[in-house]
């Protein structure tokens, strides 16, 4: 089962507001130009005669039509725009640095541009993203067994007070209440979607969280109480094994996840995931799906709940469910990120089809 598609009407009028909730899930191919667009083309707007909408870039190019120079379809959104792209890079090359506003200013660009640009691909300003950038460079030095006047200078604060009170608003907990003997350990790994917390023992996956989520510290809490208190900072094989499953799914290369899982929730909550894992890349359900699926038609409310509560990101597949509609919904790592995942599973589905 593919994407539940919307009607031609409900596509048409997102077509006519450049509804972002569509972008890179459905294209449109326009029969009187012979070219292809996302909804979210600047162009000028189609008459409705001409136009047939598509899942994906390889139905379009398959039907005849060429990518538009404006929108760039066949193009990540973010990598296209050349602010973004070059403060990317300048991020990566100074990861600790304090960036600010007068930083963009000297590199002529106006810091309101800079901020709508980020807001819209990544659902953050790019001085969010730097500060979680310089939080990571703090977390690695913990995890390999720095101090945490190391780490807090690492990652650019200037007081010890600042680096716990951004550290406590992430996990809340401040760094210095981390175990010395875990049973549990916490580190970062990366993604082209932002930083991942990863909370691993020598055998399991027991978290993967965006670094901004907000459920975050509430998650963080509940490991904190099945390891009685015991989660410290370091890294495993599994946190190793996850990161470069990450890499190889972000790179197109595979769709599937082999890393361990240990799944914390009631016995209903952990059928939701186990049915989540079941959805292949490029394919989605509805929560009334799911409920079908688990032999409780009725219970379409509590597996939305159990979809939300789960705390192994982009793993355990929950961005991987639409409304009854086929739009997106809820998603606690930001609609933006569950927006970018299923346009990057397309390719997955296209290649299980060509199979």
């Amino acid at each position: 089962m593919l994407m539940i598609r919307p009607s031609f009407d409900t596509l048409y009028e997102a077509l006519m507001a450049r509804d972002p909730s569509y972008d890179g899930r459905v294209f449109v191919g326009v029969s009187s130009t012979g070219i292809f667009c996302r909804l979210t083309c600047p162009a000028r707007k189609p008459k409705r005669e001409n136009c047939t909408f598509y899942d994906t870039v390889g139905e379009c190019i398959e039907a005849g039509f060429r990518p538009c120079m404006r929108c760039k379809p066949t193009t990540p959104e973010a990598s296209a725009d050349p602010v973004v792209k070059s403060l990317i890079e300048a991020l990566e090359k100074r990861p600790g640095y304090r960036w600010g506003e007068p930083d963009l200013v000297r590199m002529g660009l106006d810091p309101s541009t800079v901020r709508r640009a980020f807001k819209r691909h990544f659902g953050m300003t790019f001085l969010e993203m730097a500060r979680q950038r310089r939080l990571q460079e703090g977390f690695s030095t913990l995890a390999g067994g720095g101090k945490v006047i190391d780490a807090q200078i690492t990652a650019g604060f200037e007081s010890p007070s600042a680096f716990r009170e951004a550290f406590a608003k992430i996990l809340g907990q401040a760094p210095g209440s981390f175990s010395q003997d875990p049973l549990l350990v916490a580190d970062w790994v990366s993604s082209p979607l932002g930083p991942l917390i990863a909370v691993t023992d020598s055998t399991q996956l027991h978290l993967l969280e965006f670094l901004d989520r907000k459920a975050l510290p509430a998650e963080f809490k509940k490991l904190l109480a099945f390891s009685k208190g015991r989660i410290g900072f370091g890294r495993t094989e599994v946190t190793d094994q996850i990161q470069e499953e990450l890499d190889h799914f972000f790179a197109g290369r595979n769709g599937v996840f082999e890393t361990r899982l240990a799944l914390h929730g009631s016995a209903f909550t952990r059928d939701v995931w186990r049915e989540l894992l079941k959805i292949p890349a490029g394919e989605t359900r509805s929560y009334s799906d799911l409920a079908r699926t688990l032999g409780k038609p009725e219970a379409v409310r509590a597996v939305a709940r159990a979809n939300g509560a789960n705390q192994i990101a982009i793993v355990v597949p929950c961005h991987r469910v639409l409304g009854a509609d086929g739009s997106l919904t809820g998603y606690g790592g930001g609609l933006w990120r569950k927006q970018r995942l299923i346009e990057l599973e397309q390719s997955y589905g296209c290649q299980s089809r060509s199979a």
